[in-house]
């Protein structure tokens, strides 16, 4: 299978980890017998120190001309760099939200998955992290109440601020099918998120979320209220596969759900669209200040490109070959500095590519 790749390297640790990612994947071809074409994109700081700007014209047809993207990270120092002297829509992240925009990327996946071998860094008790989860928190992206209508006014010599909450029927399908298609590649399990009991868009989000369901009877349905979800994310994160919820409720439920795993540096995401095309990239930020240093931790990435073969190619197979090469080099003891816990062999950025790399075969 050919596999047209636009890769977006990106700010700080970006290039590094992004190099780690390539190198997986070419050993993923090479076992498997595909081939990989990489176009590489200019964007955020390295695109306005090339281009004036954090995302082009150029880079966007580019990106539409490829299967799916593999973005490193985006951003610098907001004290010192010179980035962050712009205007705000001139800055690094605004090239991200443009690139979301421009491909319609409206499914965020966030995964949370508890490695045995990192339990100790979970912030939960023994009793609760010894069950493991993994879980995937899929978030509606380009709806809801981010962007709603709003404004803030005066009345009486009171200030008023009115935001608003709109879903219409299409949006809310769309991103359910994607949550049933997913669950079906996992445990069969979707947990609707909603605060129905109070909100007129979760009534109609539920309602929507149990037609959909009706197209995929292998899979388990339930509804929970997104106060009981948080609270259940604490005290049994084990009995969630896939968390299926608007942008408001996703956005804080997916900070929840990855701060329990106790290790941002392992955290991948995806970004869908309507069709198989997706954006993939770590959840951590740019770490300016280890850039280039070779200490960087690859492993979200890489476990993002094992995303981007299950969910953009339907690379199932490879996905999990790449994502046991995590659990197996994790196993054997090796760290990165992030992760680094006595007993274990500390590795840095490129070491840790070569040998996940390594174990595919």
């Amino acid at each position: 299978m050919r596999l047209n790749i636009a890769c977006i390297e990106g700010d700080g640790i970006g290039p590094e980890i992004v190099a780690e990612a390539r190198k997986v994947l070419d050993k993923v071809a090479l076992v498997y017998g595909h081939e990989m074409i990489y176009t590489n994109i200019l964007m955020g700081g390295a695109s306005i120190d090339v281009h004036g700007v954090p995302l082009t014209e150029e880079a966007i047809a580019a990106a539409k001309a490829a299967d799916a993207v593999l973005m490193g990270s985006i951003g610098g120092d907001t004290i010192t760099s010179p980035w962050y002297k712009l205007p705000p829509n001139l800055r690094p992240e605004a090239g991200l939200l443009g690139i979301r925009k421009a491909l319609n990327l409206f499914a965020n996946l966030r995964p949370a998955v508890l490695y045995d071998e990192l339990a100790d860094a979970c912030p939960l008790k023994k009793e609760i992290s010894s069950a493991g989860f993994d879980m995937m928190i899929m978030r509606e992206l380009t709806g809801g109440l981010y962007f709603g209508e709003r404004h803030t006014t005066e009345e009486n010599g009171v200030r008023k601020a009115v935001d608003t909450l709109t879903y219409d029927e299409n949006e809310i399908r769309r991103i359910a099918i994607k949550g049933f298609e997913i669950a079906m590649k996992r445990k069969k399990k979707v947990t609707s998120v909603d605060k129905a009991n109070v909100l007129d868009s979760s009534r109609l989000w539920r309602k929507v979320v149990e037609e959909v369901a009706q197209n995929y009877p292998d899979v388990t349905l339930e509804h929970m209220l997104v106060d009981n979800c948080a609270m259940q994310l604490v005290k049994d994160p084990a009995q969630f596969d896939v968390i299926l919820t608007e942008n408001m409720f996703g956005d804080i439920l997916s900070d929840e759900a990855s701060m329990v795993t106790g290790s941002i540096g392992m955290l991948a995401s995806a970004s869908l669209n309507d069709s198989k095309f997706g954006l993939y990239e770590p959840s951590h930020g740019s770490a300016p200040d280890i850039a280039g240093k070779g200490i960087a931790n690859p492993i979200a990435t890489i476990l993002s490109a094992a995303m981007m073969l299950r969910f953009s190619f339907d690379l199932d197979k490879e996905a999990d070959a790449v994502e046991n090469a995590v659990k197996n080099i994790l196993k054997k003891g090796y760290r990165t500095i992030d992760i680094m816990s006595k007993g274990c062999t500390q590795v840095g950025c490129k070491e840790m590519g070569d040998l996940l790399a390594d174990e595919i075969n």
